[in-house]
């Protein structure tokens, strides 16, 4: 089964896709569900169809991704067409999936189970940089959660020990996400982007964080853009219960 499940008693289920268990071919192999990759669009809906099939879940939102930080809030009539120009989405609807598409950028699933409110979040260097996570929460404050109530899993992504960068980048994402700028296993520069949100979640108020330690660029079991350059997209998916 594709799918690494968190929590599965609670009103919130999270899980976390891997590679495997679809059926596109190399290099989307095989379970990859971005829509958006060169991959055969019958392949996608057919990965699609299963996560949504294992799940349990008729309807699951996406989103158009482009790395900016900007958060909407959505509903049923979302299904079917992703979301434009957005990195986060934001929901109290119960049984409707937020998914959010990765292949080293962060996937954030956020929840205020007393609020029933609950986001997923796609936070690479540059989204992270600019607030996407910053944003989520604002917005899920907007519809009724606190700071204090709210609960994030990172997933896998790039970890700092392998996400390279010149010198100049790690110091400007550093100067907007402390925390983040680090050194890789091989001496050179680097961003941690998970290690910067966990800080900058902490300045927030938030304190129940967890995160997935796996890296995406060494770890073969997931896409890895640094890694492959064309592949697919691994998933991290929301919900909340009825």
């Amino acid at each position: 089964m594709p799918v690494n499940e968190e929590a599965p008693k609670r009103p919130v289920r999270m899980v976390f896709t891997t590679r495997a268990g679809g059926v596109s071919s190399s290099p989307y192999d095989s379970f990859n569900l971005g829509d958006h990759v060169g991959d055969d669009p019958a392949n996608v809906a057919h990965n699609r169809a299963r996560l949504a099939r294992v799940l349990g879940l008729d309807e699951i939102v996406w989103m158009e991704q482009l790395h900016t930080n900007t958060v909407t809030r959505v509903d049923r009539s979302h299904v079917g067409t992703p979301v434009a120009a957005t990195d986060a989405i934001v929901t109290t609807e119960k049984r409707l999936g937020l998914g959010v598409l990765v292949a080293d950028c962060t996937p954030v699933l956020l929840s205020d189970i007393s609020a029933g409110v609950i986001a997923a979040a796609h936070a690479g260097r540059l989204g992270a940089r600019n607030g996407i996570i910053r944003n989520t929460v604002t917005t899920m404050c907007e519809v009724g959660a606190s700071p204090s109530n709210i609960q994030v899993l990172l997933g896998p992504a790039a970890s700092g020990l392998n996400y390279e960068v010149p010198e100049a980048m790690a110091n400007d994402v550093e100067k907007h996400l402390p925390g983040a700028k680090t050194r890789t296993k091989k001496g050179t520069w680097g961003v941690d982007v998970r290690k910067g949100l966990v800080r900058q979640l902490m300045g927030m108020g938030i304190t129940n964080i967890e995160a997935d330690p796996r890296c995406t660029i060494e770890d073969s079991d997931f896409f890895s853009y640094r890694r492959e350059g064309t592949t697919g997209r691994q998933a991290g998916v929301i919900w909340l219960e009825a």
